[in-house]
Formats: structure tokens, sequence, C-alpha cells
């Protein structure tokens, strides 16, 4: 577990139990939510990611900044994620 994800369970617990001491809440109970994560870094999206050129992700309407940090994500071999709009048009795009 990411300790991100730990510190944003200890803030709903913290919460949970500042609400029950100050009579927000009648009953107490620490429930563990289920979070899911979409991960979009397939090693196909990688090296599409490395291969696009500026040029190519211009005329697809995006900034060069955008593209700097995914090719870095993309490089990294970390874990990462896209937006939605982002990923659509990566999986558009084929190499010509």
């Amino acid at each position: 577990m990411k300790s991100g994800t730990i510190r944003g369970l200890m803030g709903i617990e913290t919460r949970e139990l500042a609400f029950y001491l100050t009579g927000r809440r009648k009953n107490l109970d620490f429930i563990n939510p289920v979070y899911k994560v979409e991960r979009d870094d397939s090693e196909e999206l990688r090296q599409k990611i490395i291969d696009i050129s500026f040029s190519e992700w211009k005329k697809m309407g995006f900034s060069k900044g955008t593209l700097h940090y995914m090719k870095q994500n993309a490089k990294s071999g970390k874990p990462f994620s896209l937006n939605a709009h982002v990923r659509e048009k990566l999986e558009e795009w084929r190499i010509a």
C-alpha cells in the first residue's frame, strides 16, 4: 500500500473519530473504503508515447509540456495514469 493511500485512510478514520467525539455522529464505524486504480501504463502505450513526435502531438491539439512529462513517465518504468481525453487520442494514433 502506498504512503499516500495510508495517509488517506488515516485521514478518513481521524475524521470519523472527530465526528463521533464531537457528537456529529452517533456511532463509530471504521470501514476500509474500496479503491480501484486504473493504470494506463501498458508497454504498448509506453512505446507509443516514446515514439510520437512533437509535430504529430501538436497536430492532435496538445501542448509540448504534456508530451514532455508523458515521455518522462513512460521512460521511468514507474506506474502512471493519463487523463481520459489524452488516453483516447493516444489509442487513436497510429505510427506512420
